[in-house]
Parts: C-alpha cells; structure tokens; sequence
C-alpha cells in the first residue's frame, strides 16, 4: 500500500491526461501487479467572459480521468458540463416567452490520442440552447436568453448534436452522452443517453 501512495505523492503535482498512461505502467511495474487501475476525479476551471459585456468569471467543470492498464491500455474521460436549454414545446404553444432551465451534459471519451478538455467542453455548450456563465451583466443576460429562445432543445437534441460531432472526430473511438434537464415547471427531470462503439 505504501508503495502506492509513495507513487502518488511522486506525481501529485503533475497528473495530467498526458501523464496518467506512464502512471499506471509504474504501477503496475513497482507493485509486480498484473494490472494497474486509478481514478481521479477534479474541479477545471475555465476563465469564461461574458457574451457581451466581456466580464470574466471563472465557470468550474468536474472532470474525471478513469485509466485501467492489463494487457492494453485503457483511458476514459469524463466531464459534466453545465447548460441551458429551451423547450421547443413551450415556445410552440405559448403566445409569448417559454420556459427555459438549466441542465448537465454528462460526456464520457475514449480517444486514439491526446484530447483536449476546452475543445469538449465547447462541443457540449454549442450544442446546448446557451451555455452558462459564472458572470453575466444585464446586457448578457438579455443576450442569452434571447439566444436560448432562438435556439430551443430537448434533452434528446442535445445528445443527438455531440454524438453527429464525435461520430466525425476520428481521435474518438468511443463515446458515452447523457442530458440531464433540471426542470423548471415540472415535478421531474429530462434525461436523453447515447452510447456509440465506433472502433
């Protein structure tokens, strides 16, 4: 167990995506295991600035990086990131205005080579209503909601966007995308789930 924990400490500064792969094969090599398995789990932040205004404000992400080495390597990616949606049924029916809420997309990657965590999370927040920002000033507000009303998605499009761009992204072997939307006048959740083996 100390032998673990010595690696860990060894690294604790400098675990990263690009590292975690050697990580493991120390692992598995100073432990004489017949696999290596580690999980982390970390706030990214991100300097976002608003749409109009340009005030900046940090927006925090949860990422987690899953690695398994036996015979092969194996790394996943996970990132839950928030957004906003509109629903194109309200805005349909309604004469004026339609309800609007915040959401998680949940994505998960495996990947030939190095992936970045920026470029993901602009895949997911472009394929969203709006994104969500830590700072907004009234003209950003007003920004965003109109956006939002002028691009209205249910949870099923929002998955249905990412998988169509991850599907094209060659680097991409496998993919798993979940929406959820947190209701704003309903006593439950919206929740779509894609899952694609391109390999």
């Amino acid at each position: 167990m100390s032998r673990f924990v010595e690696i860990l400490n060894e690294h604790s500064r400098r675990i990263s995506l690009r590292n975690f792969s050697g990580i493991l094969e120390e692992m598995k090599e100073r432990l004489d295991a017949a696999s290596a398995h580690m999980e982390v789990t970390f706030p990214y932040f991100i300097n976002k600035k608003a749409p109009v205004t340009g005030s900046q404000g940090l927006m925090e992400y949860e990422c987690t990086i899953k690695g398994a080495l036996n015979s092969s390597m194996d790394l996943m990616l996970i990132i839950q990131v928030p957004i906003s949606t509109l629903c194109p049924c309200s805005k349909e029916i309604s004469e004026f205005g339609a309800h609007n809420q915040r959401g998680e997309v949940r994505l998960q990657v495996r990947f030939r080579k190095f992936v970045w965590i920026e470029d993901l999370i602009k895949l997911v927040e472009d394929s969203a209503s709006s994104d969500v920002y830590s700072v907004l000033k009234r003209e950003d507000e007003k920004f965003v909601t109109e956006r939002a009303y002028q691009n209205p998605m249910f949870v099923e499009d929002i998955v249905r966007d990412i998988a169509q761009k991850l599907n094209m992204d060659p680097n991409i072997t496998w993919f798993a995308v979940e929406s959820e939307n947190y209701e704003s006048i309903h006593n439950h959740n919206a929740y779509a789930y894609i899952e694609k083996h391109k390999a």
